[in-house]
């Protein structure tokens, strides 16, 4: 993704959140005199891999321009419990109605680059790249992507429209995997094409076509073996399904390529952050 489709998309982000928060205005602010200025801090009361700093400055921005944000980290820092992250300084009424927002996009995105960052510790010194999937949180997929780069891990496929999956489903409305391959071929030569395989016949005829990328589906350790072995090298192997903090290692050390795995995305918690107004 670009820095400019970035661009566009913490800004679409944002003003879907404000919309969806403040809607035809915040009446409680309301209570605050207009010209009244504040200042606030946000602080981390947990260890956490930080992101999400531009869709937290693009929150202030659309509400009031003249607020200032000082920022003590940036996206990809570590931070501890009780850390200051950031200072802000304006009006009052705009820090009190876009902190909601803003905390939920630095909190969930943080999140994701936290649980990113702590499976790629874990796979450290091995050759295996651990993948993000498509289960996102709905609107939020490729805010979620950044943050699992930011957290040291990497993006699979942003849709159903850049790559090619032929899963079982797939396979079976076209005949067979050779048939799904041939097609994909036919209809977006350009497009990498990836099958995911569930048996060591269909990784022989996954690789009989010359998919790109093979999926190696619930494989046990004995059979990501073998299947690395039979592959030599011809294609890309990701290993997925059941992948775990505490599995992730020994398939990485089977060899493969690639690790793909929803927990970066979909079972994250929201880190704890606190602003606090002075």
């Amino acid at each position: 993704m670009s820095a400019t489709d970035l661009k566009h998309v913490i800004r679409d982000d944002v003003t879907r959140a404000l919309e969806e928060d403040i809607g035809t205005g915040d009446i409680t602010a309301a209570l605050i005199p207009f010209a009244q200025q504040s200042s606030a801090t946000v602080i981390s009361r947990e260890d956490a891999t930080i992101c999400g700093v531009d869709w937290f400055n693009e929150v202030f921005k659309q509400l009031e321009p003249s607020i200032k944000v000082d920022w003590h980290v940036s996206d990809g820092d570590t931070v501890i419990p009780d850390q200051v992250l950031c200072k802000l300084a304006g009006s009052s009424r705009a820090l009190l109605s876009g902190e909601r927002a803003a905390l939920n996009f630095l909190q969930t995105l943080s999140a994701t680059a936290t649980v990113a960052a702590h499976y790629a510790s874990i796979v450290a010194g091995t050759n295996t790249k651990i993948l993000d999937t498509r289960k996102t949180i709905p609107g939020l997929r490729r805010a979620q992507k950044y943050a699992v780069s930011c957290g040291g891990c990497f993006n699979h496929r942003i849709g159903l429209y850049d790559a090619y999956l032929i899963k079982e489903n797939h396979i079976a409305a076209a005949g067979s995997i050779t048939n799904a391959i041939t097609t994909a071929r036919t209809l977006n030569p350009q497009a990498n094409v990836e099958v995911e395989v569930e048996t060591m016949t269909e990784v022989t005829e996954a690789l009989s076509g010359a998919a790109d990328i093979l999926l190696l589906d619930n494989f046990s350790l004995d059979m990501l073996h073998e299947a690395v072995a039979l592959n030599n090298g011809q294609a890309i192997l990701e290993a997925s399904g059941n992948v775990t903090a505490d599995t992730v290692r020994a398939i990485a050390e089977t060899g493969v390529d690639t690790i793909s795995t929803g927990e970066l995305t979909k079972h994250v918690r929201a880190i704890d952050l606190s602003m606090r107004f002075q």
